[in-house]
């Protein structure tokens, strides 16, 4: 395999192709779930869909209104969950909704947090 080298004053570098493909192929770290996604993907697989309104009502509390647009923006940019808009009704007027649901990936996600949370629980006292 060829050796590259770069010279800089006063110092001499060498680096090998072989060490640059080695820190290039490194897998890509397990995707994170903090516990508002956590709460997020369950809300949505529960109601399938839901506007952001909606989940901060069906959280009881749990999830801001400041802060639920922002959360679910990271998400979908994770690829737990997908948007689309919708139409306001013709009732209410106003902007289009955008509604959110759970994706494929999303649901193996939780599935696998809430697998790794129940193994790694204490067990009761007997």
């Amino acid at each position: 395999m060829p050796v590259r080298c770069i010279r800089i004053k006063p110092l001499d570098i060498t680096l090998t192709i072989s060490k640059i493909e080695a820190v290039s192929r490194r897998p890509a770290p397990p995707p994170r779930l903090a516990p508002k996604e956590s709460l997020i993907v369950e809300l949505l697989l529960r109601e399938q869909e839901l506007y952001g309104l909606q989940l901060v009502a069906a959280s009881r509390g749990r999830l801001k209104r400041g802060t639920v647009y922002v959360t679910l923006g990271r998400m979908e940019e994770k690829g737990f969950i997908t948007s689309r808009l919708e139409d306001a009704p013709p009732e209410a007027g106003g902007l289009p909704r955008r509604v959110y649901e759970p994706t494929a990936f999303g649901r193996r996600v939780l599935d696998a947090y809430e697998l790794v949370h129940r193994h790694l629980m204490p067990e009761p006292a007997r």
